[in-house]
């Protein structure tokens, strides 16, 4: 018996390993937060907390219509109503640190409406976005988001 005990014990500390490897990084929560929180302020257009909390005055962005951007022109985006959704979902896949950086790939599903391109449809795309911890808070450097099916 406890023979069979001794060559179980290697065995129990391999699971250990991958329990703790897969523990969630204490930054995840709050990267998982300001994507919900920056998800819900585009719908909803919230240019405050976009502008003032979620994007960084440097982000640049490389937009579904395989154009590449900034901030400032987002914004003119967002003001001219350009980013209206009816729906905006976003299933995140991957979290990944580097130091005071994040990196979240995943996919986004929206529904567009008014002067949109594609408005009255669902569009499915996947995006990246990455963020840099800087002054003690979280912010968008960077956004891609690629159209891969339009319905």
């Amino acid at each position: 018996m406890k023979r069979s005990s001794i060559h179980l014990l290697p065995f129990f500390v391999l699971l250990l390993g991958v329990y703790i490897s897969k523990a969630q990084d204490p930054r995840e929560s709050e990267i998982r937060r300001l994507e919900t929180l920056e998800r819900e302020s585009v719908v909803k257009g919230d240019s405050t907390i976009l502008f003032d909390k979620i994007w960084s005055p440097n982000m640049i962005v490389n937009t579904p219509a395989n154009v590449v951007g900034t901030v400032q022109g987002t914004k003119e985006q967002l003001r001219r109503g350009n980013l209206n959704y009816l729906a905006f979902e976003r299933n995140i896949e991957k979290i990944t640190f580097n130091e005071n950086v994040a990196i979240v790939m995943g996919g986004e599903t929206i529904k567009p409406q008014g002067q949109q391109i594609n408005a009255g449809k669902t569009v499915s795309r996947r995006f990246t976005h990455v963020w840099l911890y800087k002054n003690n808070q979280w912010s968008i450097i960077a956004r891609q988001a690629t159209n891969i099916k339009v319905e």
